[in-house]
């Protein structure tokens, strides 16, 4: 059977992510996305992040429905009709808006817009636009209010709307209707049908199409089965027919004839379409034929949203209530076998197989393809290879076209088949080699440009050598898209684009041979050399060439230009290694002719690192002295080149000197101005840029020094407007008088605030300049208007002192007329001064100045002739009432009518003169002079005049100061009861105005006299004026007696009536006076009709006055006996207060009755709990239930008949309407033990719980499992179940046990309740009967298990075995150690995958160990630790498995920690691990090695030894040769030898040989040591010795390493000849070899190879061999060019390899040949030496 071609599966759960079922429906969950799934439960809004393993996000939102953009976390939310859109990322509300209407259904449409439908029209809402919603079209007449919407889409293209819904048809049918829309036609066209769908697809031999997918189902027509229509919408007809397929008929089984689609899904990947049905069904139907490939029942729950994914074209569905998210998707694999296997459609598999590259139909492809070719049917079968995908496309395949005989005047069948193939897609790498060929053969070029501008073909390195001889930029092309890098750099070269060689290179990682590239270039293309090396230096990551070298190159070819712009990219990094370089660079061009490069290179100053001293010496020689002055750091030499200072530009110049520090400059500065004033303009320049930095006076110096003072005029007058320096300001001022500059020094002394003002006033006093103006300003501006006056008097200057004090100073007049005067100065010219400056002098200082030389009447005219100018100025007023005064002149009508003069200043001096005139000039001063007033009334007796201006004045500050005492004032001041009774008895009373009276009255209230103040008020108020009645008067009058004599209050409450009677009533009882019974007094007097007409005010005063009585005077007897007089409603509210708070609740609750006021009853019903008095708390209760309805009333009102156990009547108000909590009260009855009642009030809310409860107080279990039953609350259960069993009603408690035991957090309190009984069988039986639950957990299991550990032991074995997936292992296993069973507690920590404890367990405990399970846990430890205590534990107690154990852990331990361990273990150990020793030697330890050597010693074992040290080596050799050299045994001394030449050891070795006469031992020793010495040393002994034969051995074995020399000595010597003769022999065939093949070498050549020799060797001379420039990297070739002379007339650039520790001529190159003349002397290494 084939597999089937759909993958189902289950994504994730909602219900198990926590959402209700309840909100798992449609309008409630949505999911726009694969992104994001949204539930709208009651209290919050859930959102479940797909992207993220379903990460749950809850946010406490209120809203109806909520959706999330497919794309962004934007959230939009409806609540009614109020829409609003959230940024979930930024937390911003976006947008907001009230529909007029309510909404059906909403949908985002696309990222950027959501779609609203409304009852009557669909609107879109732009997301990223601030307008509101726009209506675009009506719902048609189909899709009336009876129709649910449950699905819109809108077109790819935006031009189509599809609105879907279904509603309810006849014979219990759903009808389904569609409305499809066209947006730019503006009209509708109806549907009937369930679902539809847009999508694009390709279709081929045309551009994609976009299609409308839908099911179809005539609500008149039911027996008709339904269809699927697939059309292609918004085509042009201009284009040709749009595409469509005919009507499908859907296969619908027959369990599902009224089954309907709720969705339609389209996988635009693959280009299917899903349709889910309500029933669970999904088909799977191909978008391009309409067939259905797949039917199936993919669920048993109704589908109520579904979503496509984009990236894998799965759809994913929920299903209503459950919440089961699944996932739906083609199964690529299986399609077209289940198409061809099951469905049997093989044009339909070929169909599909070729347009999604399937894999299943490669044998259909094939025999088709056959079928075809063999009937010549040659583009049908061109099509079928284009359809197969990869499966055809073959190079057989090409070849079998290419074998097809063309027609005549027909396309070639290849051609045909290429064609066909370009139409689909694009060509493979072999196609498009094939293709290319004769489209190149026949030159077009524009075809293969246009397939690869296309991308029809694949590039490779073989079609770009194709197109490489036609046409060099395709080729190019070609190669950068195959990257076959060395071919296109093949190609920038042959185009000329060098400077793109190197971006490539190092974008792809290329390596090549740019040395080799760059010699080719150098002669055949300069330009193109340079750009390539420009490229190469400037490459990422450094030059990929050496700088020095291919300088030398280009320089050895004389290029200079191409020279300096290689340098100059190359050193742009301005390197310090490269600093010879930079020096080189300037050098070639400064000596090269071409000073002008130099002087733009170093103008951009790019390079800092070279020789600046040479630079400046090459720059002096080419005249360039700007330059040298710039590189010059030495004085001497800076003065040298200035002396062309005037071919130098005054710029540089001037910002030269910035360069220098300050003794360079000044030294500079005097060198250049001692050449005469041809440099003074550009030395004023450079002292005005520099002053700061050269110092002003320094500079000054030099200017003086040379006499230049228009210079410093110059210099100065540039900075003094900026310098601040009182020395620049005064040297300028200086120059400029020197210079005649009389303006300018006026100007700095007029402006200046810099300069010395005594020295500048020095200076120009002695100077006597004929302008004396400057003066004039230092004077004027410095206050020495004293010696200015003085110093213009006596030189005769009278018209600058005019001038000055009209013009100049106009304020400094009265110290130029003082200093006048002082000077005995004329009259008339210090008059004729004062007119000429008018009112511009001030006048205070002028008469004080006047008067204090008693000039005052001097002044008399040119004061009245400023009064008469207009003069308001106190100072002139003053000065002419002084006048007048003195003279007697009418002073009293001056001071009386003068507005101008100053009491201050005219007062005090009348008052020597008249004390009247003194008091009218204080009082004019309108409180100015109050003070004054004050102190001349008393001084003089003025009291009446005083008491009449205080009443005037009515200035409270001023009465204090009169009425106050003063402090430390103990007696009575008689001034003040002077004025006091002026006061009272005269000015007052005098008095009509109201404002006078008050203002009076309150000074002596703020005087705190109140004795006076009671006669003052009883004079204005009992006696009879116009102010009696005034109710200021009379409230101040009673608070006056409230504060100073209580005992007239009453009096005047009896005789007052205008007064307010509120307020002074609050006085009078508040805390500070105590007056309760005056207060009372005035509450009863205002109470009644004659004083208070309005009823309620007469009611609020009754109130108030009862309100004395409770809250100030504590009577509540009397407050009764005056609520009975009153009887009014509010009193006795107040009573009742008063009575409540008094803790007298009985008379409270009368009261309160009496008031039928049930505002209190909260502190009511308290008080009454308190007391306890439920029966008189009733009828106020029942009272209060008829004006108001709160829950309180009602719930104090059921607590008082449960508490008066009156059932009936509290059965009754429970069952009628109410108001009252009555859980709480419900409750407060079962804490108070009040269990019928509490029974009564559980029953009326159904609150089974409490009820349950209620049952077992009352022993009524039966009922309370009932109750239980109903309640379904774990708490409840557990209560009943404790209950029951207390009781021993075990079966009930069971039945209890196990409704608790489904929850794991109640297991243990179960446990623990049945243990502490003693109910042990029970507990366990409970939860035996606890594992048949169906909502069994491993909680159950778990406490089972411990409970058997407990109880039942020997099923705890078989209990893990049979549950151990469904226990708490951690919890059982501890049980299991506490009761000691070890093997159960084994087994739980193996299968637990918790090997540590196991093993732990098995070695402390013997009874649990078994081998089989301890080797398979010892491999699974985590802590490597227990490996290591294993092995001493089979070391201890199971030796016998050693071996065993070591061969499970071989992979997993420390080998040399186990030798440790064995060794500390003892020799036994060691004996007893060798076959594991033996085992792990092929790891080549040291310890092991060194083990095993040692067992194999002591063993004897001289071959497994000496195979050990050949095999593994990795051990203490020399240790182990130490102590085998001493053994009795031969043969371990001979390895002793063996180990000692292995370590070349050489001399030791040998000497054991020697010892043991293991002469052949000894001549392989010192052959294999290759030491003259030691070898010589072994022959002398065997000629010491006379072993002739051994000396002819080592003679032979040792041929190589002896000298000749000495062998024919020691043959000599001792009389071997014969045994040396062979040596000689052999030594002399040897050399006559070498000899031989040495003339061979230096034969001189044949002569008719010579001139070709000779030619190749003056190529190789420039470092062309073979035409080829070879720039390496320390070579031969460039180490000669390094050393060979350049062209005639070029640069030695000998430098360079001085420079770099190149060879000098005469040396030996550094890797390269000798140069002539230097061939090494060989005739002192004669013959003798084997050569």
């Amino acid at each position: 059977m084939a597999a089937v071609p759909v993958i189902f599966s289950e994504a994730i759960n909602l219900q198990q992510l926590g959402v209700p079922e309840t909100s798992i429906k449609h309008g409630l969950t949505t999911m726009e996305s694969d992104k994001w799934i949204i539930c709208v439960e009651p209290s919050q809004v859930t959102m479940i992040d797909l992207r993220n393993g379903a990460q749950v996000t809850r946010r406490p939102i209120q809203a109806e429905a909520a959706i999330m953009n497919p794309e962004q976390n934007i959230l939009a939310l409806r609540s009614g009709t109020t829409l609003q859109i959230f940024n979930l990322e930024a937390k911003a509300k976006l947008k907001s808006h009230n529909m007029p209407e309510p909404l059906v259904f909403w949908k985002w449409s696309s990222p950027t817009n959501l779609a609203l439908v409304t009852a009557t029209s669909v609107y879109h809402w732009a997301l990223d636009a601030q307008s509101a919603p726009v209506k675009v079209f009506d719902r048609h007449a189909t899709l009336g209010a009876n129709t649910q919407i449950i699905n819109y889409k809108v077109s790819p293209d935006n031009k189509w709307c599809l609105l879907g819904g279904i509603s309810a048809g006849a014979g219990g049918m759903v009808n389904g209707n569609m409305q499809l829309f066209s947006m730019e036609r503006k009209v509708s066209q109806p549907l009937q049908g369930h679902a539809g769908s847009f999508a694009t697809i390709k279709v081929p031999g045309r551009e994609d199409a976009q299609i409308l997918v839908f099911h179809e189902k005539k609500a008149e027509a039911p027996q008709e089965p339904p269809k699927l229509y697939i059309k292609e919408i918004g085509r042009d007809p201009a284009k040709g027919a749009p595409f469509g397929v005919q009507p499908v008929v859907i296969p619908v089984p027959a369990d599902a004839m009224a089954d309907f689609p709720v969705s339609l899904a389209i996988d635009q990947k693959n280009e299917v379409a899903f349709l889910l049905t309500k029933m669970g069904y999904a088909y799977m139907f191909d978008c391009h034929t309409g067939k259905t490939m797949y039917r199936a029942k993919v669920t048993s729950d109704t589908i109520f949203v579904t979503c496509p994914q984009d990236s894998t074209g799965a759809i994913f569905g929920i299903t209503v209530r459950k919440g089961s998210v699944f996932r739906l998707q083609l199964n690529g694999q299986a399609l077209v076998p289940y198409i061809v296997q099951t469905l049997r459609d093989t044009d339909l598999a070929l169909k599909v197989a070729g347009r999604l590259n399937l894999p299943g139909a490669e044998n259909l492809f094939a025999a088709e393809f056959e079928r075809l070719i063999s009937t010549g049917q040659v583009a049908a079968a061109a099509k079928v290879v284009a359809a197969s995908g990869n499966a055809l496309r073959t190079p057989a395949t090409i070849a079998r076209f290419q074998q097809i005989p063309a027609e005549p005047n027909a396309v070639p069948p290849v051609l045909q088949y290429f064609s066909t193939l370009l139409e689909t897609g694009r060509l493979n790498e072999q196609e498009s080699i094939e293709v290319a060929k004769p489209v190149l053969q026949q030159g077009r070029l524009q075809l293969m440009e246009k397939w690869l501008k296309d991308d029809k073909l694949q590039c490779s390195e073989a079609l770009g050598d194709l197109i490489m001889p036609r046409d060099a930029g395709m080729a190019l092309s070609v190669y950068l898209r195959a990257e076959v890098h060395a071919k296109a750099i093949q190609c920038f070269v042959q185009r000329g684009e060098y400077d793109k060689i190197v971006p490539y290179s190092t974008s792809v990682g290329f390596q090549m041979d740019y040395t080799t590239m760059l010699s080719q270039l150098l002669f055949n293309n300069p330009q193109g050399a340079l750009d390539l090396a420009k490229g190469l230096v400037s490459a990422e990551g450094g030059p990929m060439i050496d700088i020095q070298q291919t300088a030398e190159a280009f320089l050895s070819s004389n290029r200079i230009q191409e020279t300096t712009a290689f340098l100059l990219e190359a050193l742009k990094d301005n390197k310090q290694e490269h600093g010879y370089l930079q020096t080189k660079l300037l050098e070639i061009n400064l000596i090269g002719g071409a000073p002008q490069v130099a002087d733009a290179i170093m103008q951009q100053g790019t390079l800092t690192h070279y020789d600046r001293a040479h630079v400046a010496k090459l720059c002096e020689r080419a005249g360039m002295w700007q330059r040298a002055a710039e590189h010059y750091s030495d004085i001497a030499d800076i003065k040298r080149v200035f002396k062309n200072s005037h071919q130098m530009s005054s710029e540089f110049v001037v910002s030269y000197f910035g360069q220098l520090n300050r003794e360079q400059s000044i030294t500079l500065l005097k060198d250049m101005m001692s050449r005469g004033p041809q440099n003074m303009q550009v030395c004023v320049e450079i002292a005005k840029k520099y002053h700061e930095e050269l110092g002003s006076e320094q500079l000054v110096e030099v200017f003086e020094q040379n006499r230049a003072t228009e210079g410093l005029y110059y210099y100065l007058g540039a900075i003094v407007n900026f310098s601040e320096d009182a020395f620049v300001h005064f040297k300028y001022i200086q120059s400029s008088c020197m210079l005649g500059q009389f303006k300018e020094a006026e100007r700095v002394c007029r402006d200046s605030n810099i300069y010395n003002a005594d020295e500048v006033k020095a200076y120009l006093k002695g100077a006597k300049l004929p302008d004396p103006r400057p003066l004039i300003h230092v004077c004027d501006r410095f206050d020495f208007v004293d010696e200015l006056t003085e110093y213009l008097y006596l030189n005769s200057l009278l018209q600058y002192i005019e001038v000055y004090v009209t013009k100049v100073s106009p304020t400094k007049t009265p110290q130029v007329v003082g200093k006048l005067f002082d000077l005995g100065a004329n009259e008339d010219f210090i008059k004729r001064i004062l007119m000429a400056v008018g009112t511009a002098c001030p006048v205070e200082e002028l008469v004080e100045i006047a008067e204090t030389r008693n000039r005052l009447r001097m002044l008399q005219p040119w004061l009245e002739a400023r009064v008469a100018t207009g003069s308001t100025e106190p100072g002139t007023h003053n000065a002419l009432g002084k006048i007048y005064i003195t003279l007697n002149r009418e002073p009293k009508s001056f001071l009386l009518n003068n507005m101008f003069y100053e009491p201050k200043v005219l007062g005090p001096y009348c008052e020597s003169l008249d004390p009247q005139l003194a008091f009218i000039a204080y009082k004019k001063g309108a409180g100015e002079c109050d003070d004054e007033l004050i102190k001349i009334s008393k001084t003089h007796g003025l009291y009446r005049d005083l008491a009449k201006y205080l009443v005037e004045r009515q200035d409270l500050e001023l009465w204090a100061k009169v009425l106050n005492k003063e402090e430390g004032e103990d007696e009575e001041d008689t001034s003040r009861r002077q004025l006091i009774d002026q006061i009272v008895e005269w000015a007052l009373p005098e008095s009509t105005s109201a404002d006078e009276v008050s203002c009076t009255v309150k000074a002596f209230m703020a005087a705190d006299m109140p004795g006076e103040l009671i006669s003052l008020l009883e004079r204005v108020v009992l006696q009879g004026s116009d102010f009696s009645d005034n109710k200021n008067l009379q409230n101040l009058l009673i608070l006056t007696a409230i504060r100073a004599d209580t005992t007239r209050v009453a009096g005047y409450i009896d005789q007052l009536d205008n007064f307010d009677a509120k307020d002074i009533a609050l006085i009078c009882v508040s805390d500070s006076h105590n007056l309760f019974e005056e207060g009372f007094s005035i509450y009863t007097k205002f109470s009644k009709p004659e004083y208070t007409s309005d009823k309620e005010e007469q009611t609020d005063m009754q109130v108030l006055a009862i309100g004395v009585l409770v809250d100030y005077m504590k009577d509540l007897d009397r407050a009764k006996t005056y609520a009975t007089q009153c009887d009014e409603k509010p009193v006795w509210s107040k009573l009742g207060k008063a009575q409540i708070e008094g803790k007298f609740p009985a008379d409270a609750i009368e009261s309160y009755i009496n008031a039928d006021d049930p505002s209190e009853y909260v502190m009511v019903c308290s008080e009454a709990n308190e007391a306890e008095i439920y029966s008189e708390l009733i009828p106020y209760l029942k009272m209060a239930r008829k004006n108001m309805q709160e829950n309180l009333i009602d719930t104090e009102l059921i607590y008082a008949y449960a508490k008066t156990n009156n059932l009936t009547e509290l059965e009754q108000f429970v069952s009628g309407p109410n108001v009252s909590n009555i859980q709480a009260i419900g409750d407060r009855c079962f804490s108070e033990g009040l269990y019928p009642a509490a029974k009564i009030l559980f029953v009326s809310i159904n609150n089974n719980s409490k009820l349950a409860l209620c049952h077992i107080h009352l022993e009524e279990y039966r009922e309370a499992v009932s109750a239980a039953q109903k309640a379904n609350n774990v708490s409840t259960w557990k209560q009943v179940c404790f209950a029951c069993l207390r009781a021993d009603e075990f079966r009930l408690a069971s039945t209890c046990g196990l409704e608790v035991i489904k929850y794991p957090d109640h297991v243990d309190e179960v446990v623990s309740h049945y243990s502490d009984l003693g109910h042990f069988d029970h507990v366990v039986s409970l939860f035996e009967q606890g594992l048949g639950l169906d909502d069994a957990h491993i909680g159950i299991f778990t406490e089972l298990g411990v409970l058997y550990t407990k109880h039942v032991p020997e099923k705890t074995m078989e209990h893990c075995k049979v549950f151990f997936s469904k226990l708490n292992v951690s919890k059982v296993v501890r049980a299991c150690e506490r009761a000691r069973l070890w093997d159960p507690a084994v087994y739980l920590y193996m299968h637990d995958k918790q090997h540590d404890n196991a093993l732990k367990v098995m070695m402390e405990r013997a009874n649990s160990y078994d081998n089989d399970l301890f080797l398979e846990s010892v491999i699974k430890v985590r802590n490597a630790e227990l490996m290591y205590k294993a092995v001493s534990y089979y070391l201890e107690y199971h030796p016998d498995q050693f071996t065993r154990l070591m061969e499970v852990t071989e992979e997993n331990i420390d080998h040399s920690r186990v030798v440790s361990q064995l060794r500390r273990t003892g020799p036994h150990a060691l004996q007893l691990g060798q076959p594991y020793l033996k085992n792990v030697q092929k790891l080549n330890l040291s310890p092991v090695n060194e083990a095993l050597n040692e067992l194999y010693v002591e063993d004897e074992d001289y071959e497994a030894l000496r195979k050990s040290i050949d095999s593994f080596n990795n051990f203490n050799m020399i240790a182990l040769a130490s102590k085998l050299a001493t053994h009795e045994l031969l043969e371990f001394r001979r390895i002793s030898a063996y180990v000692y030449r292995c370590n070349k050891k050489w001399s030791q070795s040998i000497d054991l040989s020697k010892n043991d006469r293991m002469w052949k031992d000894c001549i392989d020793t010192a052959n294999e040591s290759g030491d003259a010495e030691i070898i010589e040393d072994l022959l002398r002994f065997f000629c010491d010795s006379s072993e002739k034969e051994c000396f002819c051995a080592a003679l032979y074995t040792c041929f190589a390493h002896i000298s000749p020399d000495v062998v024919i000595e020691l043959g000599w010597l001792n009389g071997y000849h014969h045994f040396v003769m062979p040596f000689i022999i052999q030594t002399f065939r040897r050399t006559h070899k070498r000899l031989e093949a040495l003339e061979k070498r230096t034969a001189p050549p044949p002569e008719e190879n010579a001139a070709d020799e000779v030619a190749a060797t003056y190529g190789n001379l420039g470092g062309f061999g073979g035409g080829v420039l070879m720039l390496e990297n320390g070579g031969p070739s460039m180490g000669s060019m390094g050393g060979m002379p350049g062209p005639q007339g070029a640069i030695d650039m000998s430098g360079f390899a001085q420079a770099q520790g190149m060879p000098q001529p005469g040396m030996m190159p550094p890797g390269g040949l000798p140069q002539p003349g230097m061939m090494p002397q060989m005739g002192g290494m004669g013959m003798g030496m084997g050569m």
